[in-house]
Parts: structure tokens; sequence; C-alpha cells
């Protein structure tokens, strides 16, 4: 019992590890999917978005080398062990980036608001956490199985775009990540205005370290340990679910990289934001700004189930192993933000 006691706040700690990285980043970089594609639709800038380039890339380049040094089966990892579906990954995606827009952040965008006192995301991370977990394991969860069943790849080529490359050349698949990785990341960094924001690209590359950070941790911990715990990076719409049940009944549920990942966006964000002087607690005042943001909770807690993954899940840790998921998933989630923000800012008023 004390050895898994032990192994259970040795995955925290990874979580948290990387959770405060996360955090810091989204308070003293500025990293912010939401924000990112404000920006890029309505504001023509594309350094915050490229931002996102540099985190993929070092997360690519980073969990390709942990393959290549045999620390990381990637048929262990639940986006390279079980079968893509492609209509879950455009129907979550483009459910959960419209509720994103909605609510005005994506879960780990209001975990980092939280933090800074924002009690509107307070809101918002209760309801999608629970809203995740009706999904995931509730009510409809046979729904959601009967139309999206999850098959192991158990002796399958892995779906991921460097496995696929690997199969067709003969190529190592982890040589050919760490390729593309330093592809993604030379192509991200390939920007003016972003070499004038040095501190935004070293937080951003901080984020690709956390996700590696989540995977060898886990990784590690369920090879060596008595338990099989699950191998995982970050993620921010079951894992909240995960730790608000933690916090109802932590006396019977052991600590997990969920709860320790939660906790630490949530305290590298309230650091961050004392630091810059920018922490005051904010609520709603409109009711309707309140309904709009519980009900973009709702979408994306169900979006992020159906998805398997939410803008950190599918946007970084799914894309640092190449899934073929992760770029799907990832785009309908921008198509998805787009439409919610073109209604919230231009009520889809036809052209002049």
């Amino acid at each position: 019992m004390l050895g898994m006691t032990y192994e259970h706040l040795a995955v925290a700690g990874v979580g948290l590890f990387g959770g405060l990285l996360l955090g810091l980043a989204a308070r003293l970089g500025r990293f912010c999917s939401l924000g990112a594609i404000e920006d890029m639709l309505y504001g023509g800038s594309t350094v915050r978005m490229r931002l996102w380039g540099v985190a993929i890339g070092v997360a690519v380049l980073g969990s390709f080398g942990l393959i290549a040094a045999g620390w990381l089966d990637v048929s262990t990892t639940p986006y390279l062990g079980a079968r893509w579906q492609p209509l879950a990954s455009v129907f979550g995606g483009v459910m959960f980036g419209y509720g994103m827009a909605l609510a005005g952040n994506c879960g780990f965008g209001a975990l980092a608001r939280l933090g800074g006192g924002d009690l509107r995301s307070f809101v918002i991370v209760l309801v999608m956490g629970v809203t995740a977990y009706t999904v995931l394991s509730g009510p409809v969860a046979p729904l959601r199985h009967a139309l999206f069943p999850q098959v192991a790849t158990t002796g399958e080529v892995p779906p991921g775009l460097a496995h696929l490359i690997g199969v067709g050349t003969g190529l190592p698949a982890a040589w050919i990540g760490m390729a593309l990785g330093l592809m993604i990341l030379a192509a991200a960094l390939a920007s003016r205005p972003l070499w004038q924001k040095p501190h935004q690209v070293v937080w951003a590359a901080l984020v690709g370290v956390a996700v590696i950070s989540g995977w060898l941790g886990t990784a590690h911990i369920g090879a060596t340990g008595f338990e099989a715990l699950p191998v995982t990076s970050h993620s921010f719409a079951a894992p909240v679910g995960e730790t608000i049940l933690w916090f109802m009944s932590g006396s019977a549920r052991p600590l997990s990289f969920a709860v320790g990942s939660v906790a630490g966006v949530w305290t590298g964000a309230f650091l961050g934001s004392l630091y810059k002087g920018h922490f005051r607690w904010e609520a709603c005042e409109d009711p309707r700004e309140l309904r709009r943001q519980i009900f973009g909770a709702v979408l994306m807690g169900t979006g992020a189930v159906i998805a398997m993954g939410c803008t950190v899940g599918q946007g970084l840790s799914a894309f640092s192993l190449l899934a073929y998921s992760a770029p799907v998933t990832s785009a309908a989630i921008f198509a998805g933000a787009a439409i919610g923000l073109r209604q919230l800012i231009e009520g889809f008023q036809p052209a002049a």
C-alpha cells in the first residue's frame, strides 16, 4: 500500500511540475489558444499562433526523443494506443471550439484566469469538468460509446504520421518524428515579429517541455512501479472532472497526474498573476453573459470527451506524438471557435 501511495504521489508531482509551467506560461507568456485565434482572425497578428507552433515543435522533438531512447512506448498512450475516429475528431472539435468562443476561454485558459481571481472562470471550470465526466462515465456514456466506440490498436500500425511514413520508407518512426518536430519548430520561428518577444518564445518552449515531462514521468513510473498507472500528458477537460471528484472524495480516491496537473496550472497562474500585479477578483454582472459561458462550458466538456482532448490534450499532447487526430481536431476547434467568434463579434450579419 505504501508503494502504491508513493507512486500516486509521484505521478501527481509530475503533473504538478508540468502544470506549474503551463500556468506560468499562460500568465507570464500570454500563452492562450482562443487569444491566438482572435489575434489571427481579428487582430492581424500571427505571433501567438506561432507560439503554439513553437510549443508543438519542442513537444514533438522531445517526445520522439523519448521514443528513440526507448523511454516511451506509444502503444501505452491514449492517442496512439486507440484507433483514430475522424468523425469524433471533427464533431467533437467543432463543438469544443464553438463552446470555447462562447465561454471566452478553453479549459486550460479558464483555469489560468481562475488563478488570476476571475470567479466567472470558476463556474466554467466546474460546469465543464462535471459535463466531461457525465459524458465520459455518467448517464450519457453509453450513448457516446455507441456512437464513438474506442478500439485498441493491438497489432496495428499506430495512427500517427511519423509511423505511417516509417512504414512507407522503412525509416525509424522516432527519427522521422524528430525531423518533423524540427521542421515545425523552424517554421514557427521564421517570423521577425515573433523574435521581438523573446520571453514569450521561451515560455512557449517551456509549454513543450511540460508536455514532454508528462510523458517521461508517467512512462517511467508506469514501467518501474508496482501499479499499472496510465501513461499520459496534459489535458484539461475530463482531468478537471477527475480533480473535482478527488476534492470531494480524496479519502477514497488516490491522487493522480490529472489532479497534480490541474492544481499546477491554477498555482502557476496564481503566482504569475501576483508577479505581474494582475491578480484581482472579478465576477459576472450580466446574467446573459453567465448563461452563455455555462452553455459554452457544457459544449467544451462534451466536445473534449468525444474528440479525446481539448486545445491542450489534442493541440499539444496528441500533437507531440503526431497522432492523426491532432491536426484534424485542432483544425475543427479553430473552425468552431471562428464560427463562435463571428457570432459574438459580427452577429452573422451578411457582408456589405
